[in-house]
């Protein structure tokens, strides 16, 4: 541990809290920049929601949410629209302080009145969500899944997921909520840092009893029962992807702010921690992404009042240790140079024999690359265990991937880890468009560490992309402009630069897409104005080639 910070520099920094730990100009960062913003659960809700307006069917897997305290009128009237057209809904409702964690200042209400609009709303915005009310129980007890996601890279996306996870039981047996229960914290919320101070938390030396179980334990006892426990997870693998998809447009803006593309700077990867609601019919939900989930493999017991212990909890060092071994495996610095000396050896291999025979003959000589992949070689394997090796001189068609298939580390487990992106990238690509509208943005940013769009890089952009007409004249662009970013400045996003953040620019790009093309669905208008922008923007880029080699 380095408390501040070290002079010499690192394969992998391990920051506790955010990529802003430390200073970091070179090798990999377990945190990227933004992703503690990002999964806030308004920033979070935004993000989905802006899916959700594209893909309505593919996002249905997070609660309907009200942003409060700007979105409290439109969630009153869409409230009193409900009831009205259906007489028998019953609905709950829960509402989640924006920065809140550990179910901190959680509460649950039945009509949009009952809502603490005092100074704390005012002060500390929050989301208030539809409450599940039919959520699967086993053991007559609520519980929630807490599953740990890789993301090891941004570009391009890499996503691993963990074969196993942990189940968070609530503590009192659940009914639905009722004006008289709302308050019962031990029955509604699954929050392990609650519901341990419950006098019926349960620890367990078990990973299937207690009040925290792994979630293979769960999936075992579902598949007794006959549940089709493939379709679960392959549910559970979709919306982890679509999640992470909706998360990565802004996270990329982040990113080229912090780490400017040319310019020296760390590679990041990141640990997230997706909790996860089953219903009864098995449809998962998703409650919340952590940035920043527990690593803890022991719990406290108090051996007399006032007096506690660290005591190892079987069921987290199960789960926890194989995440945080397996990460370190995939994103080992040594892992690369062995993939790199592997394509080098293939290159020189796939010559035909004369040429390799040139090259022997030559390479004292004349073949100065050689003789340093050589050298290079040498020092790639001085540390790495003869496994490795026997990689190195496999042929490319025998060669395995270095992935959850087998372990080419000797005494080491398969990886936890599963690779499910871009595994299954051409199943859920066509979901990517707002990553392209950020990559619009992007371009037309201008100042390098920036993540706003002053008004003549909006202009630009425009011209570019030949948007303007007679029926929509350059004024109005400015006009649009203003009104956008006024009114998302106004919501409290970032203060410290002046300028459009990407979400008023996907506003604007929403507007300028729905307006170009009537008649289509929405995902089909978006999709159709970035491929005219694309289009114009590949001709500006061509003329500028062929005016450079005049």
């Amino acid at each position: 541990q380095f408390p501040f910070g070290r002079r010499l520099p690192c394969d992998i920094y391990w920051h506790g809290v955010s990529f802003h730990d430390n200073d970091i100009f070179s090798g990999q960062v377990n945190k990227f920049p933004g992703m503690t913003e990002m999964v806030r659960k308004i920033t979070l809700s935004r993000a989905v929601r802006t899916m959700q307006d594209l893909f309505p069917l593919e996002y249905n897997f997070y609660p309907r949410s009200w942003i409060l305290p700007e979105e409290f009128p439109l969630f009153v009237d869409e409230v009193r629209m409900m009831k009205d057209s259906d007489p028998s809904w019953k609905p709950t409702f829960i509402v989640k302080p924006d920065g809140g964690c550990q179910g901190d200042g959680i509460y649950l209400i039945k009509d949009p009145s009952d809502i603490r609009l005092t100074g704390s709303i005012q002060s500390r915005p929050a989301v208030v969500q539809e409450y599940i009310c039919k959520p699967l129980l086993v053991d007559k007890l609520k519980f929630d899944i807490r599953l740990y996601v890789l993301l090891k890279s941004l570009e391009p996306l890499e996503i691993y997921i963990a074969k196993d996870g942990l189940s968070r039981f609530c503590t009192e047996p659940y009914q639905e909520p009722t004006l008289k229960n709302l308050h019962q914290v031990f029955m509604h919320l699954t929050n392990y840092s609650l519901n341990i101070h419950s006098g019926n938390f349960i620890h367990s030396d078990s990973v299937s009893t207690g009040s925290k179980r792994t979630f293979s334990s769960i999936l075992c006892r579902l598949s007794s029962r006959g549940a089709d426990v493939k379709k679960l997870w392959s549910d559970i693998i979709s919306l982890v992807i679509k999640t992470i998809i909706a998360l990565t447009p802004e996270l990329k803006v982040y990113y080229q702010s912090d780490i400017p593309a040319g310019k020296p700077g760390p590679t990041c990867f990141q640990i997230l921690g997706f909790d996860i609601l089953l219903m009864k019919n098995l449809k998962p939900i998703l409650l919340e992404v952590n940035a920043n989930p527990s690593m803890r493999i022991e719990h406290e017991q108090e051996l007399s009042p006032g007096v506690f212990e660290n005591v190892p909890s079987p069921v987290d060092e199960e789960v926890k240790v194989a995440v945080i071994r397996d990460t370190l495996r995939l994103v080992d610095p040594q892992k690369k140079k062995i993939k790199d000396v592997q394509s080098h050896k293939t290159m020189f291999c796939n010559l035909k024999n004369p040429e390799r025979q040139h090259i022997e003959s030559c390479k004292n000589q004349v073949n100065v690359r050689y003789n340093f992949f050589v050298c290079y070689r040498c020092q790639a394997l001085e540390h790495v265990p003869e496994a490795h090796e026997e990689l190195l001189d496999a042929g490319p068609a025998d060669r395995p991937e270095y992935d959850t298939s087998r372990s080419p580390e000797p005494g080491l487990p398969s990886l936890c880890l599963k690779q499910v992106f871009p595994k299954y990238s051409k199943q859920f690509n066509y979901l990517r468009l707002v990553d392209k509208v950020a990559a619009l943005f992007i371009r037309f940013l201008g100042v390098k560490g920036t993540t706003k769009l002053g008004p003549t890089g909006f202009r630009t952009f425009i011209r570019n992309c030949k948007l303007s007409n007679s029926n929509f004249s350059m004024a109005s662009v400015d006009i649009l402009y203003i009104d956008i970013t006024r009114r998302w400045n106004s919501m409290g996003i970032d203060h410290k630069e002046s300028g459009m953040c990407l979400q008023a620019f996907v506003e604007a790009f929403f507007f300028l897409a729905q307006k170009k093309y009537k008649s289509l669905p929405l995902h089909e208008q978006v999709a159709s104005l970035i491929e005219f922008c694309e289009y114009h923007l590949a001709a500006l880029d061509e003329k500028r080639l062929v005016c450079s080699r005049g």
